[in-house]
């Protein structure tokens, strides 16, 4: 019987810190509530982004103390709230409140009538009922709790919504990713970015853009995202993580299209505008793999510092072997690593990108063999490169030649590649034309530096007596100083 006791007495003890836990967390949740109030009175948005600092230990949380968010729902709606019939279904009801603390306990019909949710309140209480699903992967009651939510955003307008509502939208587009369904939800996604535009909520403005921009190039729609680019304007004053996030498919998409300078610039853009915390690792990793491809193809070799393990903890051990395919111009070692690491490659969403590399691993191998050899058959250099045959060896020389990779011609009827002798640089106009772009650099930023100096305001030129009496007492004072011996003393 004392065991028996003693047991029940310990496990009275282990429960009870886990009801103040989970009492704890819905005065943490309430206290969020408070900044919603303030958020909503003042019209400050920061008091939100401190709320969404503490959203990832809060989901966390939410988690293992699954009784809390029906609690939440329970407490912070009337019987009669639209919102509460259908997120009892998402969430369940509350067996907690009802069963563990009488001061929660409203009389129903005091409790319809005293209670009025605030709108911030009401759509926070959806985002976390909707990251609670996406954490518990219940996919399938997520997505038909994003139609609840898209309604519920439509019928409010109010500028201290906006933060809430631009992260509300990724989870709903992130939701349709992971259930593999991108189409459906784009009408949803235009309807509320026009929406958004109209009421110049810049926030919920660039997530829609970006969401809508991923959308169209995990389904491989670039012309339809190239579109999109050229009818919208992104927000200048949109927060750093969505800048970034916008510069990073920038640069998927350019690269896509063949413009590699200009991704280049944009995945530079994008790595610098990224949140310098680990939360942001991922994305580091990511935008770092495009830039290395970015590189290559632009015919460049990204340093060795780029390869080695950082901060950010990335494993850039295929993009490494590539690199050092390219800058050998080994189409044998191109080819293995291509076969691989291919899943890789497929995974990062870059195989099309890295299958370009094929090309350029071919012209630095031509350009090697120009510089070791005068003069070589095509025979050898379809061997050397492990190309198909002779005839297609010919006709990527021929267009290496003409591109400009190398400096040689060939002999069709004898099959051979002689390469041109290296002539004096000074012999030839490079130099001159070098030293005349200086020049004309120079002259066109003098230019502007005239151009941008401060002329005398329109005040100053109205009254020309004024300036004239002026400049006359300058005189008198500095013939007065020549003939006394204190120039250097008026100078100073």
């Amino acid at each position: 019987m004392t065991d028996s006791k003693n047991d029940i007495e310990m496990k009275d003890a282990v429960a009870t810190p886990n009801e103040s836990d989970s009492e704890s967390l819905i005065k943490e949740i309430e206290q969020s509530f408070t900044l919603l109030h303030k958020a909503a009175a003042n019209f400050d948005n920061r008091y939100i982004t401190k709320i969404f600092r503490d959203l990832g230990p809060l989901r966390r949380k939410l988690i293992q103390y699954k009784e809390v968010l029906p609690a939440i729902v329970e407490i912070s709606y009337p019987n009669d709230h639209p919102s509460k019939s259908y997120l009892v279904n998402y969430v369940g009801k509350s067996d907690y409140v009802s069963s563990t603390t009488n001061e929660m306990e409203i009389d129903d019909t005091n409790k319809s009538n005293s209670i009025k949710v605030l709108p911030e309140i009401d759509v926070y209480i959806h985002l976390l009922v909707q990251v609670n699903l996406l954490d518990q992967h219940e996919l399938k009651s997520l997505d038909s709790f994003n139609d609840e939510v898209i309604n519920l955003l439509s019928s409010y307008n109010r500028r201290s919504l906006d933060f809430i509502q631009a992260k509300i939208w990724f989870y709903i587009s992130r939701t349709k990713e992971l259930i593999n369904d991108l189409y459906s939800i784009r009408p949803a996604l235009l309807s509320g970015l026009r929406t958004a535009t109209l009421r110049h909520d810049n926030e919920t403005t660039a997530s829609i853009i970006t969401v809508l921009l991923r959308n169209y190039l995990l389904s491989h729609d670039v012309s339809q995202a190239s579109n999109l680019v050229e009818k919208t304007e992104f927000p200048e004053n949109a927060g750093n993580a969505l800048v970034a996030r916008y510069y990073y498919y920038l640069a998927k998409m350019n690269a896509i299209q063949l413009d590699y300078s200009s991704a280049h610039e944009y995945v530079i853009a994008a790595i610098r505008k990224a949140p310098q915390t680990h939360l942001a690792n991922g994305f580091i990793q990511a935008a770092t793999k495009l830039s290395i491809v970015i590189e290559l193809l632009m015919g460049d070799i990204p340093e060795l510092k780029v390869f080695k393990k950082n901060e950010n903890g990335g494993n850039y051990e295929p993009y490494y072997y590539v690199t050092k395919a390219v800058k050998l111009g080994d189409l044998k070692l191109f080819g293995e690593v291509l076969n691989k690491y291919e899943s890789v490659f497929v995974k990062d969403d870059l195989f099309t990108l890295v299958s370009r590399l094929r090309q350029n691993v071919i012209k630095t191998g031509i350009r090697i063999i120009s510089l070791s050899y005068s003069k070589i058959a095509l025979k050898d250099i379809c061997i050397k490169l492990h190309l198909d045959s002779e005839e297609s060896t010919e006709y990527i020389v021929a267009k290496a030649i003409r591109d400009g990779v190398i400096e040689a011609t060939i002999n069709h009827e004898l099959g051979y590649m002689k390469s041109k002798e290296l002539l004096d640089v000074y012999s030839t106009k490079l130099p001159q034309d070098e030293f005349d772009q200086r020049i004309k650099f120079c002259l066109s930023l003098h230019n502007d530096s005239v151009k941008s100096m401060r002329y005398p305001s329109d005040n100053d030129k109205s009254d020309p007596n004024k300036n004239n009496l002026e400049a006359k007492e300058e005189e008198i004072d500095l013939l007065k100083a020549i003939e006394e011996g204190d120039l250097d003393d008026f100078m100073d």
